[in-house]
């Protein structure tokens, strides 16, 4: 296993449990407890977790946002079963927008296939990812840099936003639930993401089965604003229930 890998499987094992153990982990992944305490030490320094004797425990509140670069390991694969069943709802001739979030960019690697589309984006990534596709027109929406996310905020991105309107929207989410809703951790993001919402004539969130149940610093909307969901097979059937009975559409990736 690569170093990236095992402190991606670290952060999941944090995100699933709340806090993890050197010795275990020294176990699980057969190295060393030096070894460890060194991926330790180097998720502390990118304010991932907070080291304690014998372990560390999640630095996450509502408000915390990891680096895009983290972002992008996390739940990887989970990502890319929700990018792939996501990827069907999506024509040819759609005019699409999409958030500057790690699961939307998946779904980007999934459209080499297609042509006609227009994807307007908050995204530096997504715009990357698309560039060099000649069946597909993209759009920046300019404005703010946000260095954590790789995204465009503020008064510039929102006007853009706010002038156009598309078929679809795809956006995620930090935290996900009948109650609170569709909730995020910047509210520079979620005033974009509001705005998505409502030039959209369908809301599709992908939000792996960690957004579930968790609740977010700032509420993007509430769940009647939402279509579709798409997660992955390792959520629990609890979970989704309400949000069906809620007459939402719900996909789950990989499901058997």
């Amino acid at each position: 296993m690569l170093v990236a890998e095992r402190r991606a499987a670290i952060i999941k094992k944090l995100e699933a449990h709340g806090s993890v153990r050197v010795a275990d982990l020294s176990a699980q992944f057969g190295v060393t407890e030096e070894t460890i305490r060194r991926d330790l030490e180097e998720l502390e320094r990118q304010k991932v977790l907070k080291r304690t004797y014998g372990g560390a425990v999640k630095a996450t509140g509502t408000g915390y946002e990891l680096p895009h670069a983290k972002r992008r390991l996390k739940n990887a694969a989970e990502k890319a079963k929700i990018a792939k069943a996501a990827v069907s709802l999506i024509r040819e001739g759609d005019t699409v927008s999409f958030d500057a979030s790690t699961t939307v960019l998946r779904l980007c690697q999934e459209l080499h296939h297609m042509s006609g589309l227009t994807v307007l984006t908050n995204s530096i990534q997504v715009l990357l990812e698309l560039s060099g596709r000649p069946g597909i027109v993209a759009i920046g929406t300019g404005g703010t840099l946000r260095e954590t996310a790789l995204s465009f905020v503020g008064p510039i991105a929102e006007r853009t936003m706010a002038e156009h309107h598309v078929d679809k929207a795809f956006l995620s989410c930090k935290g996900l639930s009948v109650e609170k809703g569709l909730t995020d951790s910047n509210e520079l993001e979620v005033e974009l993401k509001k705005l998505m919402i409502r030039a959209a004539q369908e809301v599709i969130v992908l939000a792996d089965h960690t957004k579930f149940g968790y609740t977010g610093f700032a509420r993007i909307a509430t769940i009647d604003a939402i279509d579709t969901i798409v997660t992955d097979d390792g959520v629990d059937p609890k979970e989704i229930q309400p949000f069906i009975d809620a007459g939402i559409n719900v996909i789950v990736a990989g499901e058997s």
